[in-house]
């Protein structure tokens, strides 16, 4: 999910333009009607087959999987009460997507401090940070499951691509995935800014420590009025 999708880190979304071919082809103007009726074909099977295994993705982070003992206490204490408001929620997103609920977290506290109506000037929505692009047309991009959906589920790309390795796996979801195979000392200030802090406290986190040098630092320059917002918009006491 290349960007900085939070108030703190934005950059502007790329875009990309494609190309069309109006150059002279070698088929028939006989063949084209019904090579356009096998390819309309293929493509609605192609959407029909495509629906269950949506669906299924979206119900793994909307249904609570009732075999699961959930506890908030699976996660590092130091996180803000805006993050673990969302404490069951991470446990069941974590677990549809194969991620540590602490990296999870971590994410969801950079990014909008829990807060699910967070919007960057950049236009990244929701708990995630999550830029229009990554969403379909049919997605509520403030819909807490939804968001995580799509937001996780580039989140594991990327761990994937840097082979497990966190540090790199932050860079890639604040920076794009490409930006993992290159030398750190290029990467835009704002992704170092975002390892700088996201790599530390997950370490923290994942060690149990009840706090994290890395976020007091983090909350202190640029979590105050994230979570402030967050607060109010959770309507939390």
């Amino acid at each position: 999910m290349p960007r900085a999708r939070s108030k703190i880190y934005e950059e502007d979304a790329q875009t990309a333009a494609a190309e069309q071919d109006n150059g002279s082809g070698c088929l028939s103007g006989l063949l084209l009607p019904p090579l356009a009726v096998l390819i309309i074909g293929f493509l609605l099977t192609l959407f029909a087959l495509r629906q269950p295994v949506v669906a299924q993705a979206q119900a793994s982070f909307s249904t609570p999987d009732s075999t699961a003992a959930i506890s908030n206490s699976k996660l590092a204490p130091f996180f803000t009460p805006e993050v673990q408001y969302w404490g069951d929620s991470i446990l069941r997103w974590a677990a549809a997507s194969n991620l540590d609920p602490n990296l999870v977290a971590v994410v969801m506290q950079i990014e909008s401090c829990g807060d699910p109506r967070a919007r960057s000037r950049a236009g990244a929505m929701g708990l995630f940070q999550v830029m229009p692009s990554h969403f379909y047309t049919t997605d509520d991009p403030y819909n807490p499951n939804t968001n995580a959906l799509r937001g996780l589920t580039y989140l594991a790309r990327s761990l994937q691509s840097a082979n497990g390795n966190v540090r790199l796996a932050l860079a890639g979801y604040n920076g794009g995935i490409g930006i993992i195979n290159q030398l750190e000392w290029l990467w835009p200030s704002e992704t170092q800014r975002y390892v700088y802090f996201g790599a530390p406290m997950v370490a923290d986190a994942q060690q149990g420590s009840s706090s994290s040098a890395a976020f007091t630092e983090w909350y202190q320059h640029y979590g105050v009025s994230l979570c402030q917002q967050a607060h109010q918009h959770l309507g939390l006491p």
